[in-house]
């Protein structure tokens, strides 16, 4: 019984270790922003060149 507990505070000690020091990151999380995506025009040499019908 008394390596179960010591297994236990072990990993309860390990745990809150880990989540004090964290990753590194420093200041709040934040995900970017989804930016709409610009069209791009063909270039007018390509519209200039293909035969018309």
């Amino acid at each position: 019984m008394m390596k179960l507990r010591q297994i236990l505070v072990s990993t309860l000690v390990l745990a809150g270790v880990a989540a004090v020091t964290g990753c590194g990151q420093k200041g709040p999380l934040v995900l970017p922003t989804a930016q709409p995506a610009t069209a791009v025009a063909a270039p007018p040499s390509a519209a200039a060149s293909s035969p018309a019908r």
